[in-house]
């Protein structure tokens, strides 16, 4: 693991974008795995800049995104997709028939948990995953467990989880209590991993995810496993990290 410390917010946005913007030059048919979140909003603004201005072309590249709420279509501005297009996708020149979310209105867990694998297999797979990690550790929604799912799936929300996200809903009875999300096995077949991680709110989860055993417990660690990972932490995130 390659494990990079940063100032503050905007450094860390910035050095992301450069990692996912080179991936973009050097492989411009590149199939991206995105992530929704505060952490890569400061992201997506720089790679909408850089292609505005010219020095990045998303005309022939792809995206996959980790999860999606069970139950939000696409106009629901809490649904994913809705945040990817209003932060990225709208902003840049990808074709939108190549950009992809779990579908969150199909009520068959297992017909879109083997729809979306399916389609990560015929893109050719996943070249660089964009991962936040979550305060219990979580990745995408994949939430501590006993065991390390491997493939897309449907998931029930944890109470830390649902607490987490009822912010951004009139109450906390409008928030979602599932969502598809790519399996661990799927995240961990990207071609590259990239990490990012601010604030001192999640000092804790970096010392146990990147410095502790691997567990399921903390599904973040499995990343530890990976051969070619990059985190992106600011100092705060850093702050509880023996040096």
């Amino acid at each position: 693991m390659n494990i990079i410390t940063v100032k503050n917010y905007e450094e860390l946005s910035k050095m992301a974008a450069h990692i996912l913007a080179a991936q973009v030059i050097e492989k411009p048919d590149s199939v991206l795995g995105l992530a929704t979140g505060s952490t890569p909003i400061g992201i997506y603004d720089c790679l909408a800049e850089w292609c505005k201005n010219g020095e990045v072309d998303f005309s022939k590249a792809a995206t996959v995104n980790l999860d999606e709420y069970r139950g939000l279509d696409h106009d629901n501005d809490q649904s994913y997709y809705y945040f990817m297009n209003k932060h990225l996708f709208s902003r840049i020149n990808i074709d939108p028939s190549r950009t992809n979310v779990p579908d969150g209105t199909e009520p068959d867990p297992e017909k879109e948990s083997k729809r979306y694998e399916a389609l990560i297999k015929e893109l050719g797979g996943i070249d660089i995953q964009l991962l936040g990690i979550g305060h219990d550790g979580h990745i995408g929604f994949n939430e501590p467990n006993s065991f390390f799912d491997k493939a897309t799936h449907c998931v029930d929300l944890t109470e830390m989880t649902i607490e987490a996200n009822k912010r951004f809903f009139e109450s906390i009875d409008d928030v979602p209590r599932q969502a598809y999300t790519m399996g661990i096995g799927t995240i961990m077949s990207a071609k590259k991993i990239l990490m990012v991680v601010t604030g001192a709110d999640k000092a804790d989860i970096v010392a146990k995810a990147f410095y502790g055993e691997v567990t399921p417990e903390v599904p973040a660690s499995i990343i530890q496993f990976h051969p070619n990972v990059t985190v992106i932490c600011d100092e705060a995130a850093m702050s509880k990290v023996q040096k």
